[in-house]
Protein backbone atom coordinates (compact mmCIF):
# COMPACT_ATOMS: atom_id res chain seq x y z
CA UNK A 1 0.00 0.00 0.00
CA UNK A 2 1.58 3.47 -0.93
CA UNK A 3 2.02 6.10 1.78
CA UNK A 4 -0.95 8.25 0.41
CA UNK A 5 -3.68 5.63 0.56
CA UNK A 6 -2.27 4.46 3.96
CA UNK A 7 -3.14 6.37 7.04
CA UNK A 8 -0.18 8.10 8.61
CA UNK A 9 1.04 6.32 11.37
CA UNK A 10 1.25 8.31 14.42
CA UNK A 11 3.57 7.36 17.93
CA UNK A 12 2.30 9.79 20.13
CA UNK A 13 -0.43 12.52 20.53
CA UNK A 14 -1.72 14.20 23.13
CA UNK A 15 -3.74 17.60 23.34
CA UNK A 16 -1.20 19.82 22.05
CA UNK A 17 1.27 17.95 19.92
CA UNK A 18 2.05 14.88 17.54
CA UNK A 19 4.93 12.57 17.05
CA UNK A 20 4.99 11.21 13.59
CA UNK A 21 6.67 8.70 11.35
CA UNK A 22 7.85 10.19 7.86
CA UNK A 23 7.95 7.43 5.55
CA UNK A 24 11.30 7.65 3.26
CA UNK A 25 10.62 9.42 -0.27
CA UNK A 26 7.65 11.66 1.56
CA UNK A 27 7.73 15.14 1.32
CA UNK A 28 6.90 16.95 4.18
CA UNK A 29 5.80 19.85 2.73
CA UNK A 30 4.12 20.40 -0.61
CA UNK A 31 7.11 20.96 -3.34
CA UNK A 32 6.99 20.39 -7.22
CA UNK A 33 6.44 17.04 -7.32
CA UNK A 34 2.89 17.22 -6.60
CA UNK A 35 3.08 14.54 -4.30
CA UNK A 36 0.96 14.61 -1.17
CA UNK A 37 2.90 15.81 2.03
CA UNK A 38 3.07 14.18 4.94
CA UNK A 39 1.21 17.20 6.84
CA UNK A 40 -1.59 17.36 4.72
CA UNK A 41 -2.13 13.82 4.85
CA UNK A 42 -1.90 14.53 8.96
CA UNK A 43 -4.69 16.92 8.32
CA UNK A 44 -6.98 14.49 6.39
CA UNK A 45 -6.53 11.88 8.49
CA UNK A 46 -7.78 13.83 12.21
CA UNK A 47 -10.41 15.93 10.12
CA UNK A 48 -12.17 12.53 9.41
CA UNK A 49 -11.32 10.40 12.40
CA UNK A 50 -12.39 13.28 14.80
CA UNK A 51 -15.43 14.27 12.44
CA UNK A 52 -13.59 18.25 12.55
CA UNK A 53 -15.91 20.82 10.52
CA UNK A 54 -13.50 22.74 10.31
CA UNK A 55 -9.93 23.02 9.48
CA UNK A 56 -7.18 21.27 11.48
CA UNK A 57 -4.31 23.39 12.50
CA UNK A 58 -1.40 21.59 12.31
CA UNK A 59 2.00 23.42 13.37
CA UNK A 60 5.58 22.01 11.04
CA UNK A 61 8.23 22.48 14.20
CA UNK A 62 11.14 20.98 12.06
CA UNK A 63 12.17 19.43 8.95
CA UNK A 64 13.50 15.62 7.51
CA UNK A 65 14.52 15.76 4.22
CA UNK A 66 12.55 13.93 1.55
CA UNK A 67 14.25 10.54 1.31
CA UNK A 68 15.00 10.49 5.36
CA UNK A 69 12.68 8.73 7.30
CA UNK A 70 11.69 9.22 10.95
CA UNK A 71 9.99 10.77 13.80
CA UNK A 72 8.75 14.23 13.14
CA UNK A 73 7.06 16.58 15.75
CA UNK A 74 3.83 18.79 14.81
CA UNK A 75 2.39 20.96 16.96
CA UNK A 76 -1.51 21.04 17.17
CA UNK A 77 -1.60 24.15 18.16
CA UNK A 78 -0.04 27.93 18.03
CA UNK A 79 0.79 27.89 21.26
CA UNK A 80 2.76 24.66 21.56
CA UNK A 81 4.08 25.59 17.86
CA UNK A 82 5.73 28.59 18.72
CA UNK A 83 7.28 26.57 21.98
CA UNK A 84 8.60 24.01 20.17
CA UNK A 85 10.14 26.39 17.44
CA UNK A 86 12.56 27.42 20.29
CA UNK A 87 13.22 24.51 21.88
CA UNK A 88 14.68 23.65 18.56
CA UNK A 89 16.02 27.11 17.92
CA UNK A 90 17.52 26.59 21.55
CA UNK A 91 19.11 23.30 20.86
CA UNK A 92 17.35 22.06 23.87
CA UNK A 93 15.81 19.22 21.88
CA UNK A 94 18.15 15.84 21.72
CA UNK A 95 18.09 14.24 18.27
CA UNK A 96 19.53 10.80 17.32
CA UNK A 97 19.68 9.18 14.12
CA UNK A 98 20.39 6.09 12.68
CA UNK A 99 22.50 5.81 9.56
CA UNK A 100 24.18 2.88 6.87
CA UNK A 101 27.41 3.45 5.63
CA UNK A 102 30.09 2.23 4.20
CA UNK A 103 32.79 0.02 6.22
CA UNK A 104 35.67 2.02 6.02
CA UNK A 105 38.82 2.51 8.30
CA UNK A 106 37.24 5.74 9.91
CA UNK A 107 37.00 5.42 13.91
CA UNK A 108 34.23 3.46 15.24
CA UNK A 109 32.83 6.78 17.49
CA UNK A 110 33.96 10.35 17.39
CA UNK A 111 32.92 13.76 17.57
CA UNK A 112 32.79 15.57 14.36
CA UNK A 113 32.99 19.61 14.22
CA UNK A 114 32.91 21.91 10.94
CA UNK A 115 31.57 24.80 9.28
CA UNK A 116 29.25 24.32 6.93
CA UNK A 117 28.14 26.89 3.40
CA UNK A 118 24.83 26.22 1.90
CA UNK A 119 24.27 26.65 -1.72
CA UNK A 120 20.45 27.14 -2.03
CA UNK A 121 20.84 26.67 -6.04
CA UNK A 122 22.31 23.23 -5.69
CA UNK A 123 20.00 22.27 -2.68
CA UNK A 124 23.86 21.23 -1.08
CA UNK A 125 25.67 22.13 1.84
CA UNK A 126 29.88 21.96 1.75
CA UNK A 127 32.37 21.60 4.34
CA UNK A 128 34.09 25.17 4.44
CA UNK A 129 36.54 27.37 6.31
CA UNK A 130 35.54 28.66 9.45
CA UNK A 131 35.89 32.71 8.05
CA UNK A 132 33.62 31.77 5.40
CA UNK A 133 31.41 34.65 4.90
CA UNK A 134 27.55 32.76 6.02
CA UNK A 135 29.10 29.36 7.22
CA UNK A 136 28.11 27.84 10.45
CA UNK A 137 29.11 25.60 12.88
CA UNK A 138 27.87 21.90 12.67
CA UNK A 139 28.37 19.51 15.51
CA UNK A 140 27.81 15.73 15.57
CA UNK A 141 28.87 12.65 17.34
CA UNK A 142 28.69 9.25 16.28
CA UNK A 143 29.08 5.37 17.24
CA UNK A 144 29.15 2.41 15.48
CA UNK A 145 26.72 0.09 16.56
CA UNK A 146 27.36 -2.88 14.17
CA UNK A 147 29.62 -4.29 11.50
CA UNK A 148 28.14 -6.27 8.32
CA UNK A 149 30.23 -7.58 5.78
CA UNK A 150 29.97 -4.20 3.44
CA UNK A 151 28.57 -1.66 5.90
CA UNK A 152 28.27 -0.32 9.58
CA UNK A 153 26.01 1.10 11.23
CA UNK A 154 26.01 4.11 12.88
CA UNK A 155 23.89 6.00 15.66
CA UNK A 156 24.08 9.80 15.15
CA UNK A 157 23.56 12.61 18.32
CA UNK A 158 23.02 15.62 16.66
CA UNK A 159 24.10 18.80 18.64
CA UNK A 160 23.38 21.15 15.64
CA UNK A 161 20.27 21.44 12.82
CA UNK A 162 22.23 22.71 9.72
CA UNK A 163 21.36 22.12 6.10
CA UNK A 164 22.13 18.31 5.27
CA UNK A 165 24.49 18.24 8.15
CA UNK A 166 24.55 14.77 8.58
CA UNK A 167 24.86 13.53 5.06
CA UNK A 168 27.72 16.01 4.18
CA UNK A 169 30.11 15.40 7.66
CA UNK A 170 29.96 11.72 6.99
CA UNK A 171 30.42 12.09 3.52
CA UNK A 172 33.42 13.56 4.23
CA UNK A 173 34.95 11.46 6.50
CA UNK A 174 34.64 8.61 3.80
CA UNK A 175 31.20 7.61 5.13
CA UNK A 176 28.50 8.77 2.41
CA UNK A 177 25.45 7.37 3.18
CA UNK A 178 24.24 4.30 1.46
CA UNK A 179 21.92 5.87 -1.51
CA UNK A 180 22.76 8.92 -1.20
CA UNK A 181 23.80 9.90 -4.67
CA UNK A 182 24.25 13.77 -3.92
CA UNK A 183 27.21 13.16 -1.18
CA UNK A 184 29.13 10.41 -2.79
CA UNK A 185 27.50 7.24 -2.61
CA UNK A 186 28.00 4.53 -5.48
CA UNK A 187 24.39 3.97 -6.49
CA UNK A 188 20.89 4.60 -5.26
CA UNK A 189 18.35 2.49 -3.45
CA UNK A 190 15.17 1.46 -5.80
CA UNK A 191 13.06 3.53 -4.34
CA UNK A 192 15.04 6.87 -4.36
CA UNK A 193 15.41 7.11 -0.05
CA UNK A 194 18.82 6.85 1.41
CA UNK A 195 19.62 5.07 4.47
CA UNK A 196 19.27 7.79 7.23
CA UNK A 197 16.50 7.54 10.05
CA UNK A 198 15.20 10.02 12.36
CA UNK A 199 15.32 7.54 15.35
CA UNK A 200 15.22 9.43 18.71
CA UNK A 201 13.43 12.79 19.91
CA UNK A 202 13.66 14.17 23.67
CA UNK A 203 12.33 17.73 24.58
CA UNK A 204 10.82 19.50 27.52
CA UNK A 205 6.88 19.51 26.54
CA UNK A 206 5.18 22.48 25.67
CA UNK A 207 2.56 22.48 28.35
CA UNK A 208 3.53 20.04 31.08
CA UNK A 209 6.28 19.91 33.10
CA UNK A 210 7.59 17.20 31.58
CA UNK A 211 10.50 15.24 29.64
CA UNK A 212 8.77 13.72 26.65
CA UNK A 213 10.82 10.95 24.76
CA UNK A 214 10.08 8.78 22.05
CA UNK A 215 11.99 6.41 20.20
CA UNK A 216 11.04 4.82 16.32
CA UNK A 217 12.72 1.86 14.79
CA UNK A 218 12.81 2.15 10.78
CA UNK A 219 10.17 -0.28 9.56
CA UNK A 220 11.45 -0.35 5.76
CA UNK A 221 11.13 -4.17 4.33
CA UNK A 222 14.77 -3.10 3.22
CA UNK A 223 17.32 -5.71 4.04
CA UNK A 224 19.71 -3.94 5.64
CA UNK A 225 17.18 -1.85 7.56
CA UNK A 226 15.77 -5.30 8.65
CA UNK A 227 19.11 -6.10 10.40
CA UNK A 228 19.63 -2.90 11.90
CA UNK A 229 16.02 -2.81 13.23
CA UNK A 230 16.53 -5.86 14.69
CA UNK A 231 19.89 -4.93 16.07
CA UNK A 232 18.40 -2.07 17.99
CA UNK A 233 15.28 -3.91 19.14
CA UNK A 234 17.28 -6.82 20.70
CA UNK A 235 19.78 -4.36 22.00
CA UNK A 236 17.79 -1.82 23.63
CA UNK A 237 19.40 0.98 21.91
Amino acid sequence: MSSEASNPLICYEDNHLWLVYKQPGEPVQADRSGDTPLIERIKSHIKHRDQKLGAVFCGLVHRIDRPVSGLLVLAKTSKALSRLNQAFQNRSVSKEYLAVVPHTHAPERSLVTNYLLRNTQQNKSYICKPNTPKAQLAELEYETLAVWERYRLLKIRLFTGRHHQIRVQLAALGMPIKGDLKYGATRSNPDGSIHLHSYFLKFKHPVRDELLEQYCVPLHSDPLWKLARTFVTSNSI
